[in-house]
């Protein structure tokens, strides 16, 4: 799978499904590129995804519910756990002497055919609501940018995510696959170096002349318990993505290696910003922080809307990333091949993809509530795709050659996981249905 194509849309592999023989499940070949990047694209495109428009949420969204010492102690850890289970996912990119460039190729592989397709649905569910949270993330940006020159509330949230919905399905025309961001990974480190250095600067300020703040968990009771734990959620959240396969599969030979180095710049170097402007905005602002920071700096009209303009920018570039996989999937089911600008291939993307990011962005519009999109999303499909499934699938792929003590630390990591994703999902779900009940549908938040 390491050879590449010259017309602008894969490489060599052909159309035909073959019979994976072990698993009796079908694997498609894939109408995209394989291994063409070097391990620092692909580190760039894993710590877009860290420092997306999501970080700027996550003074309110972590740090809030956990406080100083829940909140710092709870970054810092799941930093090095995610770094460790996403090493173990890309160490199994490569069993039974193949590849496996999907996540539900290597679930079908290693389990069968019914775990193919439930993978594949969790991983679509994952996607789905980090998509559905970009597209809030992005309109809620551009509603702050409109409203830093126009406070007259004739535009409100659901017509911005409308708006933002109409860039993201020009932008997925524009841009066939995963490997052809390389541009756009450049004009989105720009944004991305932007929107946080602003954040950043703008907050130092207000904290500095500020009086002093709360940093009291706010809520009481079950409200309490409940918000610390979806802001658990939000933790694993954070730095995953639930595609490890999928992006490797970009990644030049020798892939293990490669990938390894990309997931350590990621994890060092790429969650410095994230971190950050996290800590900062805590500190500025304390328990009245926002779910968008910058709701709550002040600063020059202009400034603000470079930051707004940005986030907004960047999180429909970095939506790309995590739509992919759908796009590979109906790319290589309906046989897309050739050039990727022949006008055959542009219509196919305009009424494919653009119906999905058209159902994307009505539910968007629909329950805009950004900061549980975060906990469900990790309790749903993030923490079981990145931590669960994960350790389980080393025990069976290593079978003999692990020792009781390691397959006692696997097991360990799955049943605390998989409590984690359920006391998550339960908390998420209940805030959820309880902002329904203050906020009505298609709100302007």
């Amino acid at each position: 799978m390491g050879n590449d194509r010259n017309d602008g849309f894969g490489d060599t592999h052909s159309r035909k499904e073959k019979k994976d023989d072990q698993a009796s499940v079908f694997i498609p070949e894939t109408a995209h590129q394989v291994s063409n990047d070097s391990w620092f694209q692909v580190g760039v495109v894993l710590s877009m995804g860290v420092n997306s428009a999501y970080a700027l949420g996550y003074s309110g969204t972590i740090m809030v519910p956990l406080g100083w010492i829940g909140g710092v102690v709870g970054l810092v850890l799941s930093t090095i756990v995610s770094l460790y289970a996403s090493a173990l996912m890309a160490k199994l990119h490569e069993v039974g002497g193949k590849r496996h460039i999907r996540y539900r190729d290597l679930a079908g592989f290693l389990y069968g055919r019914t775990a193919y397709l439930l993978i594949w649905a969790l991983q679509y569910a994952n996607l789905f609501l980090i998509n559905i949270g970009y597209v809030i993330m992005s309109g809620s940006a551009l509603k702050a940018f409109y409203m830093l020159f126009r406070d007259d509330h004739l535009l409100k949230l659901p017509h911005f995510i409308a708006i933002a919905g109409v860039a993201c399905i020009l932008f997925a025309i524009a841009t066939p696959h995963l490997s052809a961001l390389r541009v756009w990974l450049g004009f989105s480190t720009l944004f991305m170096i932007l929107y946080l250095t602003i954040a950043f600067v703008l907050s130092v300020q207000d904290g500095v002349k500020a009086p002093p703040r709360d940093y009291n968990i706010p809520g009481s009771g079950d409200n309490k318990i409940w918000a610390i734990i979806g802001a658990v959620g939000n933790l694993f959240f954070a730095f995953n993505t639930g595609m490890i396969p999928e992006i490797q599969a970009t990644i030049r030979q020798p892939v293990v290696g490669n990938m390894v180095k990309a997931l350590n710049f990621q994890f060092t170097v790429g969650v410095v910003p994230m971190h950050a402007v996290t800590y900062i905005g805590y500190w500025a602002y304390g328990s009245g922080v926002s779910s968008y920071l910058l709701n709550n700096v002040h600063g020059p009209a202009w400034l603000l809307g470079v930051a707004h303009l940005s986030a907004f920018f960047q999180a429909i570039i970095t939506l790309h990333i995590f739509a992919s996989p759908t796009y590979e999937y109906l790319d290589t089911k309906y046989g897309i091949e050739g050039a990727a600008l022949a006008p055959r291939n542009i219509l196919f993307r305009l009424v494919v993809r653009g119906s999905y990011l058209i159902m994307t962005t009505f539910l968007s519009a629909l329950l805009p509530f950004l900061g549980n999109f975060m906990s469900l999303t990790g309790a749903i499909s993030t923490i079981p795709l990145t931590f669960i499934l994960p350790n389980h699938m080393y025990i069976i792929a290593k079978k003999n050659k692990l020792s009781s003590l390691q397959k006692s630390w696997h097991w360990l990591n799955i049943v605390f996981f998989s409590c984690v994703s359920v006391a998550a999902f339960v908390a998420a779900l209940k805030l959820t249905v309880v902002q329904t009940q203050t906020y009505h549908v298609f709100a302007d938040l």
